[in-house]
C-alpha cells in the first residue's frame, strides 16, 4: 500500500475531514532538539481512535461498529508487535482505563488534524507562531496516563477507513462508462509520539491509502508499518 500524494488542498469524504497533503520530510516529523527514543523505554499504547465506514451508492458514509471492533483488535496487536520489534516495552491500557483516557484521545485527534493542516499543509495555512516547527502539545491532559502507567511516552493513533459498498462499486463502474470519476473508499490516519512528562508531541506521521483493509489482520499490520514508518528509535 503506497502513500498517496496530493498537490492541492481538498477534503476527503470521511467523517472527520482530513486536508490533503504532500509527504512530510524527516525534519518536519520531529520536534526541535528531539533525536530518538531510547531503547527499553516504556511506551503506553493508547487505544487507537478508529472508525470504519461503508460508502453507500450516493457516497454517504455509514458507520460499521462490527468492522471498527475488528480493526481495533488488529491495529492494537500490530502496534504492540511493532514496539516489541523496535526494542520498547509496550504498556497496554487496561480496559477499565479506556473510558478514563477517552477525552485525551479525542484531544489528540483534534491536535493531529491541526498539525496536518497548519504544520504539514500548504504554506498559506502555516501558523507564524510555530515557525514551521513541530511545536504542539497535549499539555497536562496526559498526566493521568503517566501516573497510571508509569510510562515514559505514549503513542496515539487516529484512523478513518471507508469501503465502497456493492452499490457504490456499481455506481463507480457506471459513471466511469460516462467518463465521470467518483471515489471509492479511502484510508487515512495520524500517529503521534507524546512525552508523558511534558505533553509535547515529539514525532508525528500521517498516511493516506487508496487501498487496504483494516478488517484483515495482515493488512492492518501493513498500515501500522506505514503509520510508524521512520519511527525515531535510538540505534
Amino acid at each position: 500500500m503506497s502513500l498517496v500524494k496530493f498537490s492541492a488542498i481538498a477534503c476527503l469524504g470521511i467523517t472527520t475531514q482530513l486536508c490533503c497533503f504532500t509527504n512530510a520530510t524527516a525534519a518536519e516529523n520531529v520536534a526541535r532538539e528531539f533525536k530518538a527514543v531510547p531503547k527499553n523505554s516504556k511506551i503506553a499504547i493508547i487505544p487507537a481512535d478508529i472508525e470504519l465506514f461503508s460508502l453507500s451508492a450516493g457516497g454517504i458514509e455509514e458507520p460499521r461498529a462490527d468492522w471498527t471492533q475488528a480493526a481495533n483488535q488488529h491495529f492494537q496487536k500490530a502496534i504492540i508487535g511493532k514496539n516489541l520489534q523496535l526494542g520498547f516495552t509496550p504498556i497496554v491500557i487496561k480496559d477499565d482505563l479506556v473510558d478514563e483516557f477517552a477525552e485525551v484521545n479525542s484531544l489528540h485527534g483534534a491536535v493531529a488534524q491541526a498539525i496536518n493542516l497548519h504544520h504539514l499543509g500548504l504554506n498559506e495555512y502555516n501558523l507564524p507562531t510555530k515557525e514551521k516547527q513541530l511545536n504542539w502539545s497535549l499539555g497536562e491532559a496526559v498526566k493521568p496516563i503517566q501516573e497510571k502507567t508509569n510510562a515514559d511516552y505514549a503513542i496515539f493513533t487516529w484512523v478513518r477507513d471507508s469501503y465502497a459498498s456493492p452499490e457504490r462499486k456499481a455506481a463507480i463502474v457506471a459513471m466511469a462508462l460516462l467518463g465521470v470519476s467518483i471515489r471509492g473508499g479511502i484510508q487515512a490516519g495520524y500517529a503521534s509520539l507524546v512525552d508523558l512528562k511534558t505533553g509535547q508531541i515529539l514525532w508525528f506521521n500521517r498516511m493516506v491509502n487508496a487501498s487496504g483493509d483494516l478488517r484483515e489482520e495482515d493488512v492492518a499490520q501493513k498500515s501500522v508499518e506505514n503509520l510508524l514508518d521512520k519511527f525515531p528509535v535510538e540505534k
